[in-house]
C-alpha cells in the first residue's frame, strides 16, 4: 500500500528518521510524499503511474491547501458519517450560483443579435453568424475547463477561476469597450458549467449510501431546473430592461449577477464537503495505454484477468489520485496488452509508457464506451435546435394577436421553459417512484433508458410540428393570408397552436439532457468526470452545426423548394418529416448502442 507520511507537525520516531535518509521524494500532487527505495522498487510501474499525476508545474502545487485543509478539501478519505452526509447543504450554493450565472448569460445572449444590429450596426446575416459562432464557442470551451479541473486545479479552483473570468467578461460587455473581447470572455467563463455540475454531484457520497445515491440523482434534475429558471429570468426580465431602460443597464445587471455568483460560491466554501483532487492529465494516461498496448501487440493476453498489472493506493483506491480502482471488462481486449507484465518490464526501470495498470486501461475503455452514446446525442441536439429556428419561421406566419396584444413568435419558447419547470418536480416526485415500483430499478429508469425516452418524446415533437405545418398550409390554401399592421402576411390561424410542440420539447429535455448530465458523470472514470461532463455541451454544439449543415443540404438538394424565403410557397412539413425520420433512425442506433453498453464497475 502507498502510505501517506506525517505532516511537519508530527515528531518522527528514530526509526522513521533512519528510513527517511533512504527515501525518494515525489514532488507536488499530494504534498511531500517520501518513500523508501524498497517501496519504490516494490511498487514498480505503480510509482511511474503516480509520478504522472504528481508531475505538475509549481503554479499548481497547492498540496498544503488542497489535501491538508478539510475546510476546502472536504474529507479526503470520503468516509464521513451518514449524519454528516445528509446534513451537507453545499449543493444549495451551487444551485443558486448556477441560476445566477444563467440569468446573466441569457440576459446577454437572448437579445444579442439585436444589440449587434442596433448598437454595432452589423447586418442581419453578420449579426446572426456572430451569435452562432459565439454560442458554438461557449459550448466547446467546457471541454477545456473540464481538462483543467481533472488534470491540475481540481474542480473548486477551476470554478473559482472561471467565475472571475466571467465577471471580467460581463464587465467589459457592460462597458461596451472592446465588446467582442468581453463577449468571448463570457463564453470562456461559461466553460465552468460541467465542472460545476460535477462538483455539485461530488457533494453526495453516492458510492456507499443508497439514500445519497438517490439524492445525487435528484440533484441533476434540480441543477437543470436552475438553468431553466435562470434562462427564464434572463430571457424575459432582463430583455425587457434592455428594451425599456437601455443597453447599459440591461448589460450592467448581468455583470452584477456574475459578481453575486462569485460571492455566493465563495461564501459556500465551508459547506462544500467533498472535493475531487486532480488526477493528472487524462490525455497522458490515455496515450500511455495506447503506446504500451501497441508496443506489446505480439504479447498474449492471459485468460485470467487477475494476472494483469494493478496496484493499490491508499484505502483500496487506485494509484491515480482521487480515483477508485476499476474492475476489468472484456471489451476492447487489445488494450489489455498494456497491463500485461513481461519479463522485459521486470528487468528494466518501471515506465508507464510500457506497463499500465488495469484501472488506467479501463479509463480508456470507459471513454470509448461513452463515445457512441455521445454521438447519438448530436442528432437529438440537431432536432432540439429547431425550437429556435424552424419553429420561429413557422410562428412568423401565424396569427399573433391576443386582443390588442401581439405575441412575438420567440416568446413561445417560454412554454418550453414552463414545461421543464413542471416536468422536473413531476419526474422527481411522481415519475421516478412510479417507475421504481414497475421496474424495480433504484432510479426508476436506467440512465440509458431515461435518455432513450427523451429521444422518443422529441420524435413526437417533430411529428407534431410537421402535422401543424400540414394544417397551416391547408388554411393558406383555403383562406389565403391577411396583411397585418406591420405589413407582413399572416395565416388566419392562432400562433398558440404551436404550444403543444414546445411543451413536448420541454419534456424531452427533462429526460435526455438531464439524463446525459447524470450518465456522463456517473459512467466517467473518477479522475475524468469534468472532461466527460463537458461532452454534453460538445454534443449540443455539434448538434447546432449539424442542423445548419442539414438545412444547407436540404436547400441545395431541393432548390429551395422546401425552405424558401416565404415558407407559404415551400414544404417545411417535409423538413419536419425528415427530422422525425432522422430521430427514429437515431433511436434505432441508440438501442443498439444501449444494448451493447457495459456499465462501469469498480473493483471495491
Amino acid at each position: 500500500m502507498v502510505e501517506n507520511h506525517h505532516s511537519k507537525l508530527d515528531m518522527p520516531s528514530p526509526s522513521q528518521t533512519a528510513a527517511s535518509e533512504n527515501a525518494t521524494t515525489v514532488p507536488c500532487g499530494g504534498g511531500d510524499q517520501r518513500r523508501t527505495e524498497e517501496e519504490v522498487s516494490r511498487l514498480g510501474a505503480c510509482t511511474g503511474s503516480t509520478l504522472i499525476q504528481a508531475n505538475v508545474p509549481p503554479l499548481f502545487c497547492f498540496s498544503w491547501f488542497r489535501f491538508e485543509s478539510k475546510g476546502l478539501q472536504g474529507d479526503p478519505d470520503r468516509r464521513t458519517s451518514t449524519r454528516d452526509r445528509r446534513s451537507s447543504w453545499g449543493y444549495v450554493f451551487i444551485l443558486v450560483n448556477n441560476c445566477l450565472q444563467y440569468s446573466a448569460y441569457y440576459g446577454v445572449s437572448t437579445n444579442l443579435v439585436n444589440f449587434l444590429k442596433v448598437q454595432l450596426h452589423s447586418g442581419s446575416k453578420a449579426a446572426a453568424n456572430s451569435v452562432t459562432n459565439w454560442q458554438g464557442t461557449a459550448s466547446i470551451t467546457p471541454l477545456a475547463a473540464g481538462f483543467l479541473a481533472d488534470s491540475f486545479l481540481g474542480r473548486y479552483w477551476t470554478i473559482t477561476l472561471f467565475l472571475f473570468i466571467s465577471v471580467a467578461g460581463y464587465g467589459v460587455v457592460a462597458a461596451s469597450a472592446v465588446f467582442y473581447a468581453g463577449l468571448y470572455l463570457v463564453a470562456l467563463g461559461g466553460a465552468l458549467q460541467p465542472v460545476l455540475s460535477s462538483f455539485g454531484a461530488d457533494q453526495f457520497d453516492a458510492e456507499s449510501d443508497e439514500e445519497e445515491r438517490r439524492r445525487q440523482s435528484s440533484f441533476f434534475n434540480w441543477f437543470y431546473l436552475s438553468i431553466v429558471v435562470g434562462s427564464l429570468v434572463g430571457g424575459t426580465v432582463l430583455v425587457w430592461v434592455q428594451s425599456a431602460h437601455g443597453w447599459r443597464l440591461g448589460y450592467g445587471i448581468p455583470a452584477l449577477l456574475s459578481v453575486l455568483a462569485v460571492a455566493l460560491f465563495l461564501a459556500g466554501t465551508g459547506a462544500y464537503r467533498r472535493h475531487q483532487p486532480p488526477g493528472g492529465s487524462p490525455l497522458t494516461r490515455i496515450a500511455q495505454v495506447v503506446v504500451a498496448a501497441a508496443r506489446k501487440c505480439d504479447v498474449e493476453i492471459p485468460t485470467d484477468a487477475t494476472l494483469l498489472h494493478e496496484c493499490d493506493g491508499d484505502d483500496g483506491m487506485s494509484v491515480i489520485q482521487g480515483s477508485r480502482r476499476l474492475a476489468h471488462t472484456d471489451e476492447f481486449r487489445f488494450l489489455d496488452k498494456a497491463a500485461v507484465e513481461t519479463a522485459g518490464d521486470k528487468a528494466r526501470p518501471a515506465s508507464p509508457w510500457r506497463l499500465c495498470t488495469v484501472t488506467q486501461v479501463e479509463e480508456l475503455k470507459c471513454v470509448l464506451r461513452l463515445l457512441p452514446v455521445w454521438a447519438c446525442g448530436i442528432i437529438f441536439a440537431a432536432a432540439y435546435t429547431q425550437m429556435t429556428t424552424t419553429f420561429i419561421l413557422q410562428g412568423d406566419t401565424l396569427d399573433p394577436r391576443v386582443g390588442s396584444f401581439r405575441v412575438p413568435p420567440a416568446v413561445l419558447t417560454v412554454f418550453d421553459t414552463l414545461s421543464v419547470m413542471l416536468w422536473v418536480p413531476l419526474y422527481d416526485r411522481a415519475v421516478v417512484p412510479l417507475a421504481r415500483r414497475l421496474t424495480g430499478h433504484r432510479r426508476g429508469f436506467t440512465q440509458l433508458g431515461r435518455m432513450g425516452v427523451g429521444f422518443v418524446i422529441l420524435t413526437v415533437a417533430m411529428l407534431a410540428a410537421g402535422t401543424l405545418e400540414v394544417a397551416r398550409r391547408r388554411v393558406v390554401a383555403r383562406h389565403g393570408t391577411y396583411t397585418g399592421e406591420d405589413g407582413a402576411g399572416y395565416v388566419p390561424m392562432s400562433i398558440f397552436w404551436q404550444v403543444p410542440q414546445y411543451v413536448v420539447v420541454g419534456a424531452a429535455e427533462v429526460f435526455t439532457f438531464i439524463g446525459q448530465m447524470e450518465f456522463f458523470y456517473d459512467q466517467a472514470p473518477d479522475a475524468m468526470r469534468s472532461v466527460c461532463s463537458g461532452l454534453s455541451s460538445a454534443a449540443f454544439a455539434l448538434g447546432n452545426y449539424a442542423s445548419s449543415a442539414l438545412v444547407a443540404v436540404v436547400v441545395r438538394a431541393t432548390w429551395c423548394s422546401w425552405i424558401p424565403d416565404d415558407i407559404n410557397d415551400g414544404h417545411l412539413d417535409y423538413f419536419f418529416w425528415l427530422l422525425a425520420m432522422l430521430c427514429i433512425g437515431n433511436f434505432g442506433a441508440y438501442l443498439l448502442v444501449a444494448r451493447w453498453y457495459t456499465y462501469k464497475k469498480t473493483a471495491d
